[in-house]
């Protein structure tokens, strides 16, 4: 089959390539200090390269993002089981049939710069309830920003909880750590794991601990500490509950590298975002050649918080049949 890639660029030096394949980020080419635009995101040379894709780079998620607590949930009495892919969890929906793997409808707009990808789900897809109509639309803007933009209705009750897996390296060397990136989140509370990254239900304050990111702090620093939370998930792999309220687009994160000089801002209107450092990558070659491998890249995933179907205490995303999905969530660059 096809899949057509689509390519984007503004006036700045930035250029973006997506594609049908999973509505996938395969480019993201940002400037440095002294203008010099490198491709900054994980991912392989050709859409059907993405056929295996144990770390989704640069994947749209769904129909729901991160872990769901023994593969099931229960919407009005009704329990759904789902792919058991993560020891005895859900993980990402499927690994073979989420929609990162499925194809999407792709139309570029060129008055917008961007693209909007569509895909419709079937009632029982992957175990969700309800046919699903999805779009995800990138655009780039001239701010240097990369939007991206969900919508979705159901025409039963059913869980929606989308996300971007793309990884970043804001050096320009995907070879390098990402040790020495600064990060400042604009959350006060994180929710703690069990074993299998699944949340206690508690939201924690990250004052006085090694989750304080309220400050920038250099990923490097505390990232292999002697701490139980660490290591249930091999460094840092943690929902962040952020301080604004949810369906406010506020700043949720910036991220800093001294070697580049580029930063990044991440936006969203979500209540919760995943930090993760990028501590299972699995090697691989990806584009040119290059050699992925463990903390060489960070994700920033937003999102409602992992296994929030199964959390009374934590928001709901539950949408009722013909509520409209709709989120949006941006990467935005600047340098220093």
């Amino acid at each position: 089959m096809e899949y057509k890639v689509f390519e984007l660029k503004n006036s700045k030096g930035m250029k973006a390539k997506v594609t049908e394949f999973g509505a996938i980020l395969m480019e993201l080419y940002v400037p440095d200090r002294n203008g010099k635009a490198e491709d900054i995101v994980m991912g392989y040379e050709k859409p059907e390269d993405y056929a295996n894709n144990g770390s989704f780079f640069g994947a749209t998620i769904g129909r729901s993002a991160n872990r769901i607590n023994d593969a099931k949930f229960t919407i009005d009495g009704t329990e759904y089981p789902l792919a058991v892919n993560d020891g005895k969890n859900n993980l990402h929906t499927d690994a073979d049939h989420g929609f990162h793997k499925v194809h999407w409808t792709g139309k570029l707009i060129e008055a917008e710069n961007s693209v909007e990808f569509t895909y419709t789900s079937a009632d029982g897809e992957n175990g969700f309830p309800g046919k699903l109509d999805m779009k995800v639309i990138y655009t780039l803007t001239e701010e240097n920003g990369i939007v991206i933009h969900y919508e979705g209705v159901s025409d039963k009750k059913t869980l929606i909880n989308c996300t971007n897996h793309s990884y970043f390296n804001l050096s320009g060397d995907l070879t390098s750590s990402i040790h020495d990136h600064q990060l400042k989140l604009y959350a006060s509370h994180y929710t703690p794991v069990v074993a299998g990254a699944i949340p206690t239900g508690e939201i924690a304050d990250v004052k006085g601990t090694i989750f304080d990111f309220t400050d920038f702090m250099t990923i490097g620093d505390h990232i292999d500490d002697d701490v139980e939370q660490l290591k249930l998930v091999q460094g840092y792999d943690h929902n962040f509950a952020l301080d604004h309220k949810t369906g406010s687009y506020d700043l949720a994160a910036e991220v800093k590298c001294d070697r580049s000089g580029r930063k990044m801002d991440v936006y969203t209107d979500l209540p919760g975002l995943q930090f993760y450092a990028g501590n299972c990558i699995a090697p691989v070659t990806g584009k040119g050649g290059v050699k992925y491998d463990v903390r060489q890249a960070l994700c920033l995933e937003s999102q409602f918080f992992p296994d929030s179907i199964n959390q009374p205490n934590f928001e709901s995303p539950v949408f009722d049949a013909g509520q409209k999905y709709d989120t949006k969530t941006e990467y935005r660059f600047s340098t220093y």
